[in-house]
């Protein structure tokens, strides 16, 4: 019996290792909280070149995907912006125990699109001359609880809430001041810093003593349990390339 020719054996190697590399590769539904977005934008390039696994990323509230994810929605990992709303989905069953991790603790900043306008010091506060300030609603998102603490520590609460404008997220909450309809919000670090530096306007950055840690926990739900890509996601989430681009947002880890 003759046997195939040299290239045509190689040709049906190659082939064959295409199509197996192929078959490894897996897409991945990733719920993402909405301070997170540039950040994780970053990591899922490089995790889809190191990996070939493909990400499909959601961005919005914690809270919205908490009610999504126990009604049936197909995320499977969820970049939540606390620590609470995994463990809770975890606790409940809608998650895959023991694969909690943080990937990044976040910070909070009083910031404006107009340069000058927010001093260092966040006496801008205290002067009480504009007219609204944003924060997001501190029902649904981690970083609109934080900034009532950081007004209730500074006992500015009270006085400033008739000024309040409330975004249903951190991205809303941002897009208020980012589009100069509101003057000056609480925002997340990560959206006005990139590369160690403030990318436009003015901030105070809130003091961490002023608001509990925004430990922002990740989690492989219940439907991404046999998922590879969810397993390689977290893996690579731990390493220096991801750690470095959480770095460069401004987050903590």
């Amino acid at each position: 019996m003759m046997k195939p020719p040299v290239p045509i054996l190689l040709a049906a190697l190659l082939s064959a290792l295409l199509s197996s590399g192929a078959a490894q590769a897996a897409q991945l539904s990733v719920a993402v909280a909405s301070n997170f977005t540039a950040p994780m934008r970053t990591i899922a390039a490089a995790f889809e070149k190191e990996t070939g696994h493909s990400l499909v990323l959601s961005f919005g509230s914690t809270g919205k995907f908490y009610a999504q994810i126990v009604n049936g929605a197909p995320f499977e990992v969820l970049f939540a912006a606390d620590e609470k709303t995994p463990l809770r989905l975890e606790t409940e069953g809608h998650g895959v125990a023991g694969t909690r991790q943080t990937y990044a603790i976040g910070k909070l900043v009083l910031w404006s699109k107009q340069g000058g306008y927010v001093d260092d010091k966040g006496e801008v506060l205290r002067g009480g001359t504009f007219d609204r300030i944003a924060l997001a609603d501190a029902k649904l998102a981690p970083y609109g609880a934080a900034a009532m603490q950081a007004l209730q520590a500074l006992e500015f609460a009270d006085t400033l809430a008739g000024k309040f404008v409330q975004g249903e997220n951190i991205s809303q909450t941002f897009q208020f001041v980012a589009s100069r309809n509101v003057p000056l919000g609480f925002v997340a670090l990560s959206q006005v810093y990139a590369d160690g530096r403030l990318t436009e306007g003015s901030a105070w950055q809130v003091p961490e003593s002023l608001y509990e840690p925004i430990r922002q926990d990740a989690l492989i739900l219940a439907k991404g349990k046999d998922n590879v890509a969810a397993h390689e996601l977290m893996k690579f989430m731990k390493g220096a390339t991801a750690s470095d681009i959480v770095h460069s947002f401004g987050y903590g880890r």
